[in-house]
């Protein structure tokens, strides 16, 4: 069975920032070095990723000594579908275009399928929109039930 992926792009976003908020209380930034040591990601790919999620105002960093990066709001304001779509662009089913308008039909069936892929992006912002980096907190620290998988 075929699924819709979040690129390696987005998990590492995702699992840089969940490290930053599990560290929060932590007495100032995290460096590079130290947050690619706690999540096990290439420092040089995780340079790139940071840049993007600072200039989506996700982190904010500090240059010299004791510089790094910290979250640039409470963890309960970040979402997953945020942070995806920080360094991967709009979160889609598929590049098959806007739904046309007014029956403006190329091929048959084309105005009901993109219409159709046009919903599933829809629910895939929504679903992970759901899921803020405090939950995850939460959830790596056992607080809450582990999520359940989709079916």
């Amino acid at each position: 069975m075929e699924y819709v992926k979040v690129s390696t792009r987005g998990d590492y976003a995702s699992r840089a920032l969940l490290s930053l908020a599990l560290h929060a209380a932590d007495d100032g930034p995290t460096s590079v070095r130290d947050l690619a040591e706690r999540t096990g990601l290439p420092q040089p790919y995780l340079e790139q990723i940071l840049l993007a999620l600072k200039g989506a105002g996700l982190v904010r960093s500090k240059r010299g000594v004791g510089g790094g990066y910290v979250l640039a709001r409470p963890a309960d304001e970040i979402t997953l579908g945020q942070i995806v779509s920080a360094v991967d662009g709009p979160i889609v089913a598929g590049d098959f275009g806007a739904p046309h308008q007014n029956g403006a039909c190329d091929h048959e069936g084309q105005c009901v399928l993109l219409a159709v892929w046009s919903e599933v992006g829809k629910h895939m912002r929504s679903h992970l929109d759901s899921f803020t980096l405090a939950d995850m907190v939460s959830r790596s620290r056992g607080w809450t039930a582990p999520l359940a998988p989709l079916t």
